[in-house]
């Protein structure tokens, strides 16, 4: 009897180091509730900006690590085993990221506070009395954080830690964009418009937003013009900051979960981009009629009748791609979620600097559904040939099967809801890209060079994201390469690079991961012989939630499944 009581210990042991864990996240970050969908009075908070608070917080996750070492995994079943591996690269993720301060630098338009604000607005509960309570206390909250940022942003500009131009330049731009609205079409005054009928709530977030949140947003903007802009960053790359390398060193194993150097992941960046130009070019040699792949791509970028004319059309074509990936899906998994994935166009207020569509997850219980944004400004920028392959990718079998599917596990809640395992999650994307390919899922060979030129633009982020950081390239030596590789238009190519630029090591996880799962599945195929099932091997991935690399490595090797 003696070994199922050290079982049910360690498992014990395990479930309150992972509710600890996930509790110290909720209560770093309040936010995080919101985005789930969870009630209670962390959506009348904002995240503590003050330097104390970060170092409290690393000091709680450092004592959970040396919590998750006295776990003996040995008596454990093996989705515990993995639930304590993913708990230890959790932590050791946050810790590692947090070494690099980012609060002390980081300008970015994609998360900023003048994108995130607007985010919560969309996603803030108002349906009671109590709710409305907490978003005014949120809101009251507001110019005190930015208060706080700016006042960060400062500090770390006096130790030589400071942004690249470009990213001010275009945070600066959002800001102003936000602060001329005016108070009442304001997003900060879009929960106003849910709470239908308490007019005396309006009239007090309105008073907020206008009194309070508006002048904080004058203040935030002006210590980025006055103090930040002046001493921002012309070498783009983060090594050019003091710590820099070994920040980026870190942030490549953060988001890859592999111990790969900088020049390796490089190197592997060419040889892709090389591989896949052939794919290309052979389209273009049977479907187009030219060996010369260069001139195709610009071709492909300046052609008017491969670009959308109108905002109505590019939502159109979303739609229309993901309701046919859908018919296929049950021929690809035996498992689909609950709820079905819902197109949206993004918001106005981001589009400008935004991707060309993103997936935003829904909520476990059902009440907010996992949504494919779609961005439709400037329409003729928008190329016809990547719309289907971008829909496949974003929404199914995409980022929507993965994350829609890990939330109706039966797993610890950071891992139902966390937001880590880059090259797992944007791998698993990224690899039903090609997916769609062998089901046969494009409507023709214009599409499929889509797909490559996809498939091209992750492998260039290997090389231009290792170049930026590592290599000491310019923003627009990166730019020139990806003009060069991928037929998208230059403004995508631009937002692309500058995105690269805010974020280090991110878009490294992307190819990263689909090499690392296409392996898998072969090896398994050459392992398994007959007995290998493409449905079942897409449920065996998909079915332990996001897991780093090397266990999914574990999880696959050990796979035997029964004859049928």
């Amino acid at each position: 009897m003696a070994a199922p009581s050290l079982a049910v210990a360690q498992q014990a042991r395990l479930d309150r180091l992972a509710a600890d864990y996930w509790q110290a996240t909720l209560d770093r970050y309040p936010e995080r509730a919101t985005l789930n969908g969870f009630p209670g009075e962390r959506n009348g908070r904002l995240t503590d900006l003050r330097p104390a608070a970060f170092e409290a917080h690393d000091t709680r996750l450092r004592e959970l690590l040396r919590g998750t070492a006295e776990v003996d995994p040995a008596p454990l079943p093996a989705a515990a085993r993995t639930d304590l591996a993913m708990l230890q690269a959790g932590i050791s993720n946050e810790l590692a990221g947090a070494a690099c301060h980012r609060e002390l630098w980081e300008v970015n338009q994609q998360s900023g506070p003048q994108v995130a604000l607007p985010t919560l607005a969309e996603l803030q509960p108002v349906a009671t009395p109590e709710d409305r309570e907490r978003l005014l206390q949120r809101w009251k909250a507001i110019p005190a954080y930015l208060d706080q940022a700016a006042a960060n942003l400062a500090l770390g500009r006096d130790s030589g830690l400071v942004a690249p131009r470009i990213n001010v330049e275009r945070v600066l731009a959002q800001l102003d964009r936000l602060i001329a609205a005016p108070a009442d079409s304001s997003p900060l005054m879009a929960p106003a418009a849910r709470a239908r009928g308490d007019a005396a709530f309006a009239g007090q977030l309105r008073s907020v937003v206008a009194d309070e949140i508006i002048p904080a947003l004058r203040r935030y903007r002006a210590v980025l013009k006055d103090q930040i802009l002046p001493s921002a960053r012309a070498d783009v790359g983060i090594s050019a900051l003091p710590g820099g390398t070994a920040c980026y060193r870190s942030l490549i194993r953060v988001h890859t979960s592999l111990d790969l150097g900088a020049d390796e992941i490089h190197g592997i960046g060419l040889e892709a981009v090389s591989g896949i130009r052939q794919e290309m070019l052979a389209i273009a040699r049977h479907h187009f009629g030219t060996s010369n792949l260069d001139s195709l791509i610009e071709a492909l970028r300046t052609d008017p009748r491969q670009a959308f004319t109108s905002r109505q059309e590019v939502f159109n074509a979303a739609v229309a791609a993901t309701r046919r990936m859908e018919q296929k899906l049950p021929t690809l998994f035996g498992r689909l979620p609950r709820r079905r994935l819902v197109v949206e166009r993004m918001p106005r207020y981001q589009e400008a600097d935004a991707p060309s569509g993103y997936y935003f997850p829904g909520t476990p219980d059902g009440s907010r559904p996992g949504r494919y944004l779609i961005n439709t400004y400037n329409p003729p920028s928008r190329p016809r040939f990547t719309a289907e392959v971008l829909a496949f990718h974003e929404g199914v079998p995409g980022h929507h099967l993965q994350i829609a599917l890990a939330q109706e596990l039966a797993l610890p809640d950071f891992r139902r809801y966390g937001d880590g395992q880059t090259a797992y999650v944007e791998g698993w994307a990224l690899y039903t890209e090609r997916l769609a390919d062998e089901a046969g899922v494009y409507s023709g060979e214009v599409s499929r060079l889509g797909m490559l030129a996809f498939q091209s633009w992750r492998a260039c982020r290997l090389v231009v994201d290792t170049g930026i950081h590592a290599l000491g390239w310019s923003r627009q030596e990166a730019i020139d390469y990806l003009l060069r590789n991928v037929p998208l238009s230059r403004l995508d190519i631009e937002n692309e690079v500058d995105r690269y630029i805010a974020d280090p090591a991110q878009a490294l996880g992307y190819l990263l991961g689909e090499r690392e799962i296409l392996r898998l599945r072969e090896a398994a195929r050459l392992r398994l012989g007959t007995r290998f099932d493409l449905r079942q091997f897409h449920d065996l991935v998909l079915g332990s939630g996001p897991v780093t690399l090397p266990i999914l490595d574990s999880i696959t090797t050990r796979w035997n499944p029964q004859p049928r």
